[in-house]
């Protein structure tokens, strides 16, 4: 019974090593084979969509899609059994997207056309920061994360701010304009005042009245300084996170071998996600 344990301990250490490991040969063509067979499911599914393509291929694409789906299905199992805990991996970022990336080829056999759906795979596209080893690209995204992260209060609290004027200029705009010049109800108003501080500007809503036009015209110019006011609030947060030092430092890219979590701070010895000690023998 040890003996067994034994060799499936040495199994699962091995496991992991290629599956989350980048510092290794045996790792790096296990992430190369990845990103290659999801660039490829992705690209099925959409000629699947071209009517000639599928008319011809359909058979083929749809063993190739079976293929790939059992290749991530496998995976996916072997990503749960290489780690201590599990549970870290099944419910992160990147265990939900796992998840999901498998989910569609076998919904199909229950709702047609649900095969479609295998697109959503694309998001595991973000492997490729760590694939490659970028550790540039993924220092930048790490400041992102925790910019937005720190300034999400200041942001909900600026969209409530937006929603109030919307409905509050909308609703004006009803009153001004009236059901004769397209804006029939007030839930239609808050649309156009929403699609017009947006400066998107479909044009099937539009005032004609001249004080509507003078406040169609407000909002136009306040929706320029609206945009800004987000983008300087992450760059704000990005400028005070950067003098604090409080951003990861990255260098170690060995993964933690209880939860696979990477890009902890340089000479770290314990996992900042799980607390477990890295590089643990």
């Amino acid at each position: 019974m040890d003996t067994v344990k034994s060799k499936f301990d040495i199994f699962r250490q091995k496991v992991h090593i290629i599956i989350y490991g980048t510092n290794t040969m045996l790792g790096k063509l296990f992430d190369l084979v990845l990103l290659g067979l999801i660039l490829l499911s992705v690209l099925m599914v959409m000629l699947e969509t071209v009517d000639f393509i599928n008319e011809k291929y359909h058979r083929i694409l749809l063993v190739c899609e079976w293929i790939i789906t059992i290749f991530f299905t496998i995976e996916y199992l072997l990503r749960i059994i290489s780690i201590k805990k599990p549970s870290e991996y099944l419910f992160s970022f990147y265990g939900i997207i796992d998840f999901i990336a498998i989910l569609p080829m076998y919904l199909s056999f229950f709702l047609g056309g649900a095969q479609v759906l295998s697109v959503v795979r694309a998001l595991r596209l973000l492997r490729l920061f760590r694939i490659l080893n970028l550790v540039s690209f993924t220092g930048q995204a790490s400041q992102l994360k925790l910019a937005l992260k720190t300034s999400r209060v200041k942001i909900v609290v600026f969209i409530y701010f937006v929603l109030v004027i919307c409905i509050l200029l909308g609703s004006l705009m009803y009153v001004i304009e009236g059901k004769a010049n397209g804006f029939t109800s007030i839930p239609v108003s808050i649309y156009w005042c929403i699609v017009t501080l947006t400066t998107v500007g479909y044009g099937d809503i539009h005032p004609i009245t001249p004080l509507g036009q003078v406040i169609a015209s407000f909002i136009m110019i306040l929706g320029y300084g609206i945009i800004a006011v987000p983008t300087g609030i992450v760059t704000a947060e990005l400028a005070q996170n950067k003098r604090k030092g409080s951003l990861f430092l990255l260098g170690n890219r060995n993964p933690c071998p209880n939860c696979g979590e990477q890009d902890h701070m340089q000479k770290a010895e314990f996992c900042y996600n799980c607390g477990h000690k890295l590089n643990d023998d």
